[in-house]
Order: structure tokens, then C-alpha cells, then sequence
């Protein structure tokens, strides 16, 4: 009788054989290797790899603390900034999925990106807080079993202060204190399974609707590589 050797993808998942391979680690692994250099520098804003990892820490455990976690998308509305650098990071940290949103995009697509997503989160650049504004509007007045996410403002040195003190007084959260109120020794968990999306992203919409197109934690962390 012959007997059948079993394929090593038939073995079950253990910590002997099986890493879920995430790029989580990277920022864990700088912070550790070189806490003191530099990060991020981005005008008057300078952090080291310490600091980035305790801030991307304190992001996923803010949104824990939200009842934000796998099988939510935190959508973000900014451009290339400190605080989209730690969403990479601290929306996966949670378990969550980060959605970029192009900035460059009409209110209308906006609000058909943010609805497709079902967005739990939304997080704005205070630059950009109108667009989000406008189309959270066409979002609820399309959607009758609509859901108001939970809106952050990340506020901006370089615009007017009046237009985040109407983005507070519209119930946004700022993003500071959003931060501040999670914890920077957060214990943050890799994904149990590497095929877990970390971002989804979207077509341009040429021709019609934009397309989702899902990234998960390996395909990341293996893209990071090459």
C-alpha cells in the first residue's frame, strides 16, 4: 500500500513554520535598530523612528478605542504628509483597512469612493476639509441606511486657523488629540493571515465607476522588498 507524503501546504499553521509576512514589521524593527535617527522631517515637524513608531501606536490604539478594527476601512483625505505616512502604519496596526483617497478627485467620486468602502473612519487634511464635507453630503443623501463615520482633522500650519476651528465645530476630531488619546505602548497584533487586505485602493474611473483594487500584507511587505 502506498502511502501518500503529505504536501507542506497541507500542514496546519504553527509558530514553528508559519510568519504572517506584513510590513508592520519594518517600522517595529527601525524603531528598535535606530531609535534616535531621523524618520520624518516635513517643515517645522521632525521625528525619529522611535517617535513614528509611538505615534503609529498610539494612531491604532485611538482606533481600538473606537471599536475600529478588522473588517473596517478608515478612509484618508490628505497629501503627502506626516499623518498619511502613520496611517500606513497605524490603521493595519489596528487591523483595519487604510483607503487613500486622491486628493485631486470631485466631491461626487469622493462620496462614491467613500460610499463603495463604507468608510467607518474618515480622515481629512484641514486643506481639504470642504471637499470631504461635500461629499459626505452626496454620500448620506444617496444612501437612506447612511451612517455618519467618525471625522478626523488633520490640521495644517500653512492654511488659515479659522477653517479648522469649522471643521471642530462641524464635530471633526482633531488629530492630535485623536492620537493623544491612544496609548504609545500599544501591544498591536500582525494579521493571523497574510492574505489580510492592508489597502485598498482605486481606478482612475476613465470610462466608468472607479474599481477597488485590494492590496493584502504580504503583497506588501513583498513589494516593499524588490
Amino acid at each position: 500500500m502506498m502511502v501518500r507524503k503529505q504536501d507542506i501546504d497541507e500542514l496546519p499553521k504553527n509558530a514553528a513554520n508559519y510568519t504572517a509576512l506584513t510590513p508592520l514589521w519594518f517600522l517595529e524593527r527601525a524603531a528598535k535598530i535606530h531609535p534616535t535617527r531621523k524618520s520624518i522631517i516635513h517643515g517645522s515637524l521632525h521625528y525619529t523612528w522611535h517617535q513614528t513608531y509611538q505615534r503609529c501606536r498610539r494612531f491604532a490604539s485611538a482606533l481600538s478605542n473606537h471599536s475600529i478594527s478588522l473588517g473596517h476601512t478608515v478612509a484618508v483625505i490628505a497629501p503627502n504628509i506626516p499623518a498619511l505616512y502613520e496611517a500606513h502604519f497605524g490603521i493595519p496596526m489596528a487591523g483595519a483597512v487604510l483607503n487613500p483617497v486622491n486628493i485631486r478627485l470631485n466631491a461626487s467620486t469622493v462620496a462614491f469612493l467613500l460610499g463603495h468602502c463604507n468608510a467607518s473612519v474618515v480622515i481629512v487634511d484641514q486643506e481639504f476639509f470642504s471637499l470631504a464635507e461635500e461629499a459626505l453630503k452626496i454620500w448620506s443623501d444617496k444612501t437612506k441606511t447612511f451612517k455618519s463615520p467618525i471625522l478626523i482633522v488633520i490640521g495644517d500650519e500653512n492654511c488659515d486657523p479659522e477653517s479648522l476651528r469649522y471643521a471642530l465645530s462641524k464635530g471633526a476630531i482633531d488629530y492630535e488629540d485623536f492620537l493623544r488619546s491612544g496609548d504609545p505602548e500599544y501591544d498591536w497584533k500582525p494579521p493571523e493571515d497574510e492574505w489580510q487586505s492592508i489597502a485598498l485602493g482605486y481606478t482612475s474611473g476613465t470610462t466608468a465607476s472607479p474599481k477597488g483594487v485590494v492590496l493584502h500584507h504580504r503583497g506588501a511587505y513583498l513589494m516593499s522588498l524588490s
